[in-house]
């Protein structure tokens, strides 16, 4: 009998962790490892267990999931990267490709999806939310992060920049990315800087240019 695939866990939430765990422990060609509830301690599982599968959240608090991803990845190179994320969105799907996940799994899933998941990513092979996987054979417009006059946008910008495009307030903007509005409006406030822009509309439109937001959003 073949070696059980061993997978960690990465979600800020430890009931869902729970969750995750019960179902994949289910398997009798599964076990998990080990869970971690930011990408610090994350990459400290990656680096001590360097498990097959890291399933991996992408709304963590302080460092988010695309740059643990990347550091999982660069901290254990065998280890295949599994996201599994609230976000049914063509934009994150990409970035979490070009960070190094190799599968992307949205949380309203059925559980015996999440398992064949974890086993295809294991294999080798890449896996996508069936919702999403048309877009991987999309043609990507731009794959590098905005800039403008005053620079590159930061990865923590870049997601400010698609909230605010998709017509989310900072006070919701705040909630989704765990930090506080003072900071929020601080990353605005930098984005709008490097750019060179000043209205929501502009935002959009460069947004869109750069494959972050799929759908159109609200005025």
């Amino acid at each position: 009998m073949p070696d059980a695939i061993r997978v960690a866990l990465c979600d800020d939430h430890a009931v869902v962790r729970s969750g995750l765990r019960r179902i994949l422990d289910d398997e009798p060609d599964i076990t998990v490892v080990g869970e971690a509830g930011n990408a610090e301690d994350a990459v400290a599982l990656a680096t001590a267990e360097h498990p097959d599968v890291f399933v991996m959240d992408l709304g963590l608090p302080g460092t988010s999931g695309i740059d643990a991803t990347r550091q999982v990845r660069t901290a254990s190179a065998e280890t295949a990267v599994l996201v599994l994320t609230v976000h049914d969105d063509v934009g994150y799907l990409r970035r979490a490709f070009d960070a190094g996940a190799t599968g992307y799994l949205v949380k309203d899933a059925a559980d015996v999806e999440l398992v064949m998941a974890v086993r295809h990513v294991a294999a080798g092979d890449n896996y996508v939310h069936p919702s999403l996987g048309a877009a991987l054979l999309e043609p990507e417009v731009v794959t590098a992060r905005p800039s403008g006059p005053g620079g590159e946008l930061s990865e923590r910008e870049v997601d400010v920049l698609r909230l605010v495009a998709l017509g989310h307030t900072n006070a919701d903007i705040a909630e989704e990315l765990y930090v506080s509005v003072r900071t929020v409006e601080t990353h605005r406030a930098h984005v709008q800087q490097k750019l060179g822009v000043k209205s929501r509309a502009e935002l959009v439109r460069i947004t869109r240019e750069h494959g972050l937001i799929s759908e159109d959003p609200g005025p």
